[in-house]
C-alpha cells in the first residue's frame, strides 16, 4: 500500500476522529468504541479498494475471480454482516497473503493459492477473513504508530511529495494491521468466525486448523531461507509459537463451529486443482520476471541486474532490492514521460543541502544523477530516458558506514540498466502450475530434479502440495508442479 493511497485513507479515518463513539459489534452485540460508523467504514473500504488494486492488480483470470467470488459470496451469506456487499478478488502478487479492508472487501493472492489444495482450504482462508470485516477489526484497530521503514524513506527520495511524516505513521498503523494481521486474541476470533461461517456454509469447520498448518509450514520454511540467508522472517498471520495441531487454544475456537453440524462436508479438491492448473507461479510477465536477482522485463524491453543475495521484491509499479542485513536499498520505477531527466531530478528528489546533480548518459541513454543524503542517509539517484519514458533507480544506505560498505553494489546495479537483448526475451517465460499423476516410484526428490525452481524446488514442491516437510506422494494423487 503506498504513502499515497494512506493519504485518501486518511482523509476519512482523520474526518471520522469527530464522530467518535460507541457502536454495537455485528458479532458479539456488545458496544465497541470505534472511529467511524458503518457508512464510514463502507466509504474507507470502498476508496482503498481502488488503491489496493494499483498496488497489487488484479489477476487477468476470469474463471478463476469468478470461483473465488462465489465461495466468498456463499461464506459471506452464512457470516454477521451478510447486508454487506462483498467483493472478494484475487491479487496477481507472488507473495504469501491474504488480507481485508473494512466494509468487506476481501483479497487473496495467487501465491497463497499455490499452497492451497482444495476449496475447503480455500473457504478456510476467505472465512479467517471475512471474520476479520465482520468482527470490525480493521476500524478497532488502535495499534502505536511504528518509525517508517526504510523502503517507506526511499520512496520518499524518488516521487517529490510522499516526505510526509504523518503519512507514514498511518501507513505503519493501517497497513501492518490490515494485510499483516491484528494480533493474537483478533486472530483467534477470526479463526472462531471463519470456522462457524465454513460449517454453515457445508465445510467441515477443521479446515481451518488446516489451513493454518499451511500458514505455518510457509513460516518455518521462510525461517529457515532466513537463517541461511542471514536476513529477518517474514511470516503471514504469524501468531502461532506452536504448530497449530498443537495448539490448545486454537483446538478450542475451531471445536467451537462443531455445533454446526456438517453430515457430509465439501472439500472440492479436484475442481481446486483444476482451477489452478495454467496460474503463473512467482512472477508474472506484466511485472516482468526476476531471475538471479535480475529483472528481465519484456513487455518494457529492458533488463537490471540487482546484487546477487539481495531480496528483490517486485511489485506493479516498483521493485526494490534489500540488502541482507537491511541497511540498504535500491529501488526501480518509472518517472515521467519525458525527456528532461535532469530536471526531474532537480525537481522531484528531495535532498538535503550539498547535493550534486549531473546530467550524461546510462547505457546509452541520456540520463541525469544526482548524489547526496536525505536527513543525513546517503542517496544516489539515476533518471534515464528509454522507450519514451524515463526510469528512475535509486539507491539509499542507513549511514555513511553501510554507503561505504554498499556503494559499489548501489552504483553498479544504476549502470546496468539497458535494454532487454533477443536472447533474453526468450528465455523470460514465466514460470505456471502444471498438474501431473503421481505414478508408483515418483517422489518430490525427483520432480525437483527436473523444476526450475532451483535449490528449494523440493521443499517449495512438498509445500504447494501439502507433503512438508518430509511427505511422499501416493500413486494416483495428483500434484502441482512448477513449468
Amino acid at each position: 500500500m503506498t504513502v499515497r493511497t494512506v493519504r485518501r485513507i486518511a482523509t476519512i479515518a482523520l474526518g471520522a476522529l469527530a464522530l467518535t463513539h460507541c457502536a454495537q459489534n455485528p458479532v458479539s452485540g456488545d458496544k465497541d468504541f470505534v472511529l467511524m460508523s458503518e457508512q464510514q467504514e463502507i466509504q474507507l473500504g470502498a476508496q482503498a479498494h481502488q488503491d489496493v488494486l494499483k498496488e497489487y492488480a488484479a489477476l487477468e483470470n476470469p474463471a478463476l475471480q469468478a470461483y473465488v467470488n462465489s465461495v466468498g459470496q456463499r461464506l459471506a451469506q452464512q457470516s454477521h454482516r451478510p447486508q454487506l456487499q462483498w467483493h472478494f478478488t484475487v491479487v496477481d502478487s507472488p507473495d504469501v497473503n491474504a488480507f481485508a479492508l473494512p466494509g468487506g472487501y476481501v483479497y487473496i493472492t495467487r501465491g497463497l493459492m499455490a499452497y492451497l489444495n482444495s476449496e475447503a482450504e480455500l473457504a478456510g482462508v476467505i472465512g479467517h477473513e471475512i471474520g476479520h470485516v465482520t468482527a470490525r477489526h480493521g476500524v478497532r484497530q488502535q495499534s502505536a504508530a511504528t518509525a517508517a521503514s526504510l523502503g517507506a524513506v526511499l520512496g520518499s527520495i524518488l516521487v517529490p511529495g510522499m516526505n510526509n511524516q504523518g503519512g507514514a505513521t498511518l501507513l505503519q498503523t493501517l497497513a501492518q494491521a490490515w494485510t499483516a494481521g491484528y494480533g493474537r486474541e483478533h486472530e483467534l476470533e477470526s479463526d472462531r468466525l471463519g470456522a462457524e461461517y465454513l460449517a454453515k456454509t457445508g465445510y467441515s469447520p477443521q479446515v481451518m486448523i488446516d489451513v493454518i498448518g499451511v500458514l505455518k509450514n510457509q513460516e518455518l520454511f521462510a525461517a529457515e531461507q532466513a537463517r541461511r540467508d542471514g536476513r529477518p522472517v517474514r511470516t503471514y498471520h504469524g501468531t502461532f509459537a506452536t504448530h497449530p495441531s498443537n495448539d490448545a487454544r486454537l483446538q478450542q475456537v475451531v471445536g467451537e463451529a462443531n455445533q454446526y453440524s456438517v453430515a457430509n462436508p465439501r472439500e472440492g479438491r479436484n475442481e481446486y486443482l483444476q482451477k489452478m492448473a495454467g496460474v503463473y507461479f512467482g512472477d508474472s510477465p506484466d511485472q516482468g520476471l526476476i531471475r538471479n536477482n535480475m529483472l528481465l522485463h519484456s513487455k518494457l524491453g529492458l533488463a537490471i541486474q540487482f546484487p546477487p543475495g539481495w531480496r528483490v521484491q517486485n511489485r506493479p509499479d516498483r521493485v526494490l532490492a534489500l540488502s541482507p542485513k537491511g541497511d540498504a536499498l535500491v529501488e526501480l520505477r518509472q518517472g515521467p514521460k519525458n525527456d528532461q531527466p535532469l530536471d526531474t531530478l532537480q525537481r522531484g528528489v528531495k535532498l538535503d543541502a550539498g547535493a550534486r546533480y549531473d546530467s550524461g548518459s546510462l547505457s546509452g541513454y541520456p540520463a541525469a544523477f544526482a548524489a547526496g543524503a536525505q536527513q543525513g542517509r546517503p542517496v544516489v539517484v539515476a533518471a534515464v530516458v528509454f522507450s519514451g519514458t524515463q526510469y528512475l533507480i535509486g539507491g539509499m544506505a542507513w549511514d555513511k558506514a553501510v554507503y561505504e560498505r554498499e556503494r559499489n553494489a548501489l552504483r553498479s546495479t544504476i549502470n546496468s540498466f539497458r535494454a532487454i537483448t533477443a536472447e533474453e526475451r526468450q528465455t523470460a517465460r514465466p514460470y505456471v502450475l502444471k498438474l501431473i499423476t503421481a505414478q508408483p516410484g515418483t517422489t518430490l526428490a525427483s520432480l525437483a530434479r527436473q523444476s526450475p525452481l532451483g535449490p528449494d524446488a523440493e521443499s517449495q514442491l512438498r509445500l504447494m502440495n501439502a507433503l512438508y516437510p518430509s511427505g511422499e506422494p501416493k500413486p494416483g494423487q495428483r500434484l502441482k508442479i512448477v513449468q
